[in-house]
This record gives C-alpha cells, structure tokens and sequence, in this order.
C-alpha cells in the first residue's frame, strides 16, 4: 500500500504527514505501508527552517530535500491537507484531513509555535488514518 499526503508547497504539512506516518506506522509494525508526499504547485524548494525544527523537536526525521510536484500514480492513496487541495487531486482514492480529524492550517511564513501546532494536528490526522487501516484489516 502507498498512501501520498499532498498539499500547496510540500515544504510544511505534508511532508510533516509522511515523516510522522511513516514512524508511527513503523511502532505499530505496520511495515507494508510506503508514504510519500508532493504538494500541487511545489517547486524544487527544500522544507522549511521550522518544519525541520519542529520535526526534530518532536523526534521525527528531520532531513532536507526537494519538494515534490504532485503526479497521479494509479496504485496509490491520496491524503489532502485540505477539502480544497482534495478538489485538484482527480484520483478516485483520495480522501482529506477533513475526512479524518480536521484540515491543518498552512504554517508557512507563520511563526515556530504555529508549526508545532500544526505538527501536533498533524499526528492526530495520522493517528486516525492508521487507526482506520487498522480496524479495515481486522476486518478483511
């Protein structure tokens, strides 16, 4: 299974979202999972100075890299940051955070508390998705 968190960017929420799933995921030994992450209009920019910081600070892998433009792969799960981004993805599998726990709002240019804030909604969403993978296999 691949599941994709996109957003606007893919310097902040979604490339937090895979971080946090994929080692969330690993302590619940949910090992056939892959996240990744894109955002609809990045640009080759790296994450952000707080989306690191925050991601360390909360014990998350916290190394840089390129965002990544968004592309439909047919095999895999989108997860939107918001109903908004979920409006641009045409994939069938696409479901938002608002699906979920609730939207995140875009800490871009916003200040260290606001990321923390976000990060912290973040795993919450998380939380929900796995717990939702979770009781769909025990149902299978």
């Amino acid at each position: 299974m691949e599941i994709c968190f996109v957003c606007t960017g893919n310097t902040c929420r979604s490339v937090m979202a895979e971080r946090i799933a994929r080692k969330k995921a690993k302590l619940r030994k949910m090992k056939d999972i892959k996240f990744s992450s894109c955002g609809l209009f990045a640009n080759k920019e790296n994450i952000t100075p707080f989306t690191k910081k925050v991601l360390k600070e909360l014990g998350y892998d916290a190394r840089d890299r390129k965002s990544v433009k968004y592309k439909d792969k047919k095999n895999t799960i989108f997860v939107a940051v918001t109903k908004e981004h979920k409006a641009r993805i045409p994939s069938p599998k696409c479901l938002s955070f608002a699906d979920l726990y609730g939207e995140v709002i875009d800490p871009f240019g916003q200040d260290e508390e606001t990321y923390k804030k976000t990060a912290k909604m973040i795993e919450k969403n998380v939380d929900v998705l796995l717990d939702k993978i979770e009781n769909m296999r025990g149902e299978i």
